[in-house]
């Protein structure tokens, strides 16, 4: 399926269609398909998961549907949530989505960014700017977009060692702008597509739904600049 998508947005580059000149890279919140657990009863059954007779029903045959392993807690803004995180890079010129993959909600997004900007390029062009909110602000990421040449797009906060300044305020709002384009992306997809609840409890079949919506949202995004034109 990445292939498929790979190949997809290739065709969309030899139409002249600029795909990953600058991207915006954030994530989102997906509620489990399964009851939510405690901690304690979730690190019990990923180690029962873990044994060969943890993989099997009380007929010794393989399960064909078993509670969701992957999924975990998270708080966020005094919130806890319970399920997986999605992390999505969406081209800011076109608004194609360029990369999606998922994680235990748990997981802090801003580990993901070189990942997701390593996921996006899928023509010889280089990424020219990477956009994206405070939480992704930290030493690992801009180290990451120096070494690798991409402008720093990355909105900025206080820190313990410096405090944010009018002239990062003002930069925060230009950033904000190219970023909403991905806010988009994740609000058409909760409208229409039900995208805020995973289908189903194996992380892989998730990753795959959500790889097969990312072609779905191209292709309809794509149709709609070629009727414009």
């Amino acid at each position: 399926m990445i292939a498929i998508n790979h190949e997809l947005l290739l065709q969309f580059a030899h139409k002249a269609l600029t795909i990953n000149e600058g991207i915006a890279i954030d994530a989102r919140f997906i509620t489990s398909a399964s009851r939510a657990v405690s901690n304690d009863e979730l690190t019990k059954l990923k180690e029962k998961r873990a044994t060969p007779e943890g993989r099997l029903d009380r007929n010794a045959k393989p399960l064909t549907f078993s509670r969701d392993p992957e999924s975990d807690w998270t708080v966020r803004d005094d919130k806890p949530h319970y399920g997986l995180k999605e992390h999505t890079s969406v081209d800011t010129t076109n608004g194609f989505i360029l990369a999606t993959t998922m994680t235990p909600a748990s997981v802090h997004e801003s580990t993901y960014l070189p990942s997701c900007a390593g996921a996006s390029s899928h023509t010889q062009d280089p990424i020219k700017k990477v956009s994206a909110d405070k939480r992704y602000y930290g030493r690992p990421n801009r180290h990451f977009l120096s070494l690798t040449g991409i402008t720093d797009g990355i909105m900025r906060k206080d820190t313990t060692g410096a405090t944010v300044t009018d002239r990062d305020r003002a930069r925060n709002r230009q950033v904000a702008k190219k970023r909403s384009i991905v806010e988009q992306c994740f609000g058409l997809s909760h409208l229409h597509d039900g995208a805020y609840r995973a289908r189903v409890t194996a992380s892989v079949k998730n990753i795959r739904d959500t790889l097969c919506r990312q072609m779905a949202f191209n292709l309809f995004r794509v149709s709609n600049i070629i009727l414009a034109t």
